[in-house]
């Protein structure tokens, strides 16, 4: 069912989400959010993945949008309990936004490649090495997973003009 993203001063958004057991991955709860978050995030033209405290949930997941690769069923979407393992020492400011900071954008010193280890859904352990935007993505979306907002980090940190807000309405 898709969920209403949470904005920015609610206080799911700052704390510390949950750790899941492994042996709880595949219970009913934890497939219903990740179908939740699933869905919520193909309602919104500019998003390119979201974790659960997202939608309100405060446990250690996010997911990535399948249209970001190539082939999306050989890439892992779903990272849950994920954790940097290595990032490089090079790293980069790079435009970033939120979908719980409507219409703010900034740009985010991160990391230009990372190693995460994480479950998928179905609570196999594995590793990825990622660079450029998926590996944006990982420590953007691990900061929600402890309470971080990208605003939190930024430097030109800025409103949307009403030109940008409709060119991502209209899916541009």
């Amino acid at each position: 069912m898709k969920r209403e993203i949470v904005q920015m001063g609610k206080k799911v958004l700052r704390k510390e989400a949950q750790y899941i057991e492994p042996s709880e991955i595949t219970s009913d709860t934890i497939q219903n959010i990740i179908t939740d978050m699933h869905e919520s995030l193909a309602t919104q033209n500019d998003g390119v993945a979201i974790a659960a405290p997202q939608i309100g949930e405060s446990y250690q997941i996010f997911t990535v949008a399948p249209f970001l690769f190539d082939e999306p069923e050989k890439e892992h979407l779903v990272y849950i309990n994920p954790v940097i393992k290595e990032r490089s020492k090079k790293e980069k400011w790079m435009h970033e936004g939120c979908l719980s900071c409507r219409w703010k954008v900034g740009e985010v010193e991160r990391s230009l490649e990372t190693v995460v280890e994480a479950y998928d859904e179905h609570g196999q352990k594995f590793t990825v090495h990622a660079t450029g935007l998926l590996a944006h993505i990982h420590q953007h979306e691990i900061d929600h997973l402890y309470g971080t907002l990208f605003i939190d980090k930024a430097r030109k940190l800025r409103d949307m003009t009403q030109k940008e807000i409709d060119e991502v309405l209209e899916g541009k």
